[in-house]
């Protein structure tokens, strides 16, 4: 590997000649600005806000933009003589535990090796200092022209720096975290505790990026000339309120049967989703077909649901008789009254004669 910088790790009097080498590379694909028209390059051009020429590399120098505007020339010569003791020195300032390095600090990282035979010696006892301490080193270095904070661990058999943020570039999380007391029940935590036990941990090196290789493919799709299929675009969920209990039962299911574990029978009802109901004056045809069709469908189950059992049949026999009954006995009411109406009649008669 190319180093890109050279020099040496001050630890107290030890001084170990080394070289920088990028420990990491970007992998994303990059793409070039074209004329849609004719497909030509589009490249940026540098040039002078006051002649309006392009200026050569050679002829471009850094000045610091004040306040109210003005331009302060700063030299590469200038620089120079500034006092920086890191100017070629990794110097360790501390050592300290490792959870008291803050991760958001972390920055690029790099390989620390050593430069040539009588590096290996202080180097190793470095090295393995820092193993059995099970602490990390903090140090200060100057790279691209300016001084940067590190932190010097040990990956497999080689010394690693990861460069830091310096304190004060961190933000304050102000006004990032929800508004208002959200409450969560113990039972939820106790679910998301089952779902971080079932996801359990992961090898990283099974890990890779999708949508890189997803890129690679259409670009060799249309470089041979093939037809480019849309991709199945999936529900990103917006919108919706979920039922969080439910989900994350469903998500622990999900989690066991993707690693082979059988869930437990009957457990994890169907997450309850509800989209956001969306209020209009007017309803669409299409929704009014919508409803309809449901409504066919429903009276077509709840036709085929009705129980066509003999006990049925003789609940509604029986049903008829009875009526029947009451109806004989109705007649034979009124027939009586009748009767005896007339009875009462005759009797009055016979008396007033």
């Amino acid at each position: 590997m190319r180093s890109i910088w050279n020099g040496a790790i001050s630890f107290g009097l030890v001084s170990i000649p080394i070289k920088l080498v990028n420990a990491t590379e970007n992998h994303s694909i990059h793409f070039r600005q074209i004329h849609l028209a004719d497909g030509g390059r589009i490249r940026y051009r540098k040039v002078c806000e006051l002649d309006e020429e392009e200026v050569a590399g050679g002829e471009i120098g850094k000045a610091y933009e004040d306040a109210d505007g003005t331009m302060i020339p700063i030299t590469d010569e200038d620089l120079a003589q500034l006092p920086l003791p890191t100017a070629k020195t990794i110097e360790i300032v501390a050592f300290v535990p490792a959870d008291q390095i803050d991760p958001l600090q972390m920055d690029a990282a790099y390989y620390l090796s050593a430069n040539g035979v009588p590096a290996a010696k202080p180097y190793t006892l470095l090295r393995e200092a820092l193993k059995r301490s099970n602490k990390v080193a903090v140090a200060k270095y100057a790279l691209r022209g300016r001084e940067r904070l590190g932190m010097l661990r040990v990956v497999d058999d080689v010394i690693a720096m990861h460069g830091l943020l310096w304190p004060d570039e961190i933000r304050a999380p102000e006004g990032v975290a929800p508004e208002g007391d959200v409450t969560v029940r113990d039972a939820e935590l106790d679910l998301a505790d089952a779902l971080m036990d079932t996801l359990g941990e992961v090898d990283m090196d099974s890990l890779h990026d999708d949508y890189r290789e997803a890129v690679e493919e259409l670009i060799a799709a249309k470089a041979s000339g093939e037809t480019v299929r849309p991709a199945e675009s999936g529900d990103a969920g917006g919108g919706k309120v979920i039922d969080l209990i439910a989900a994350l039962e469903n998500s622990v299911q999900a989690a066991k049967k993707s690693r082979g574990e059988e869930g437990d029978e009957g457990g994890g009802e169907m997450a309850d989703v509800h989209p956001i109901k969306k209020t209009s004056g007017k309803s669409s045809p299409q929704s009014t077909k919508k409803s309809t069709a449901a409504a066919k469908k429903s009276t077509a189950a709840a036709r085929k649901s009705t129980p066509k059992s003999t006990g049925a049949k003789k609940s509604t026999s029986t049903t008829k008789k009875s009526t029947a009954k009451k109806t004989a006995t109705k007649k034979q009411t009124s027939s009586s009254g009748g009767s005896g109406a007339k009875k009462t009649a005759s009797s009055r008669k016979r008396t007033s004669a």
